[in-house]
């Protein structure tokens, strides 16, 4: 592994981690009512689309990065659409 795969992992892990709080957060106080289901959607549109594209280039960064994306992703539209609002 040369210094550009390194630089690759790096930026996917962190990536990768960026919606960790927001589904850790959603699930803990079952509330989604916040998210924009448009940017969830978008979310997970753009993420399909880096994936297809890392699976032709077979770049690792890319496809392990968006595949947990993804699935955080996926994780908070199920939130989105089962969670109750929280109405004051």
């Amino acid at each position: 592994m040369n210094w550009i795969d390194i630089v690759g992992y790096t930026g996917s892990l962190l990536t990768s981690i960026t919606f960790i709080p927001q589904v850790y957060k959603s699930w803990q106080t079952r509330s989604v009512g916040d998210l924009s289901i448009w940017m969830i959607l978008i979310v997970i549109t753009s993420t399909t689309v880096w994936l297809l594209y890392g699976f032709a280039i077979n770049s690792g960064p890319v496809i392990s990065a968006n595949i947990v994306v993804l699935i955080l992703s996926l994780l908070l539209l199920y939130f989105k659409l089962t969670f109750k609002r929280n109405i004051k």
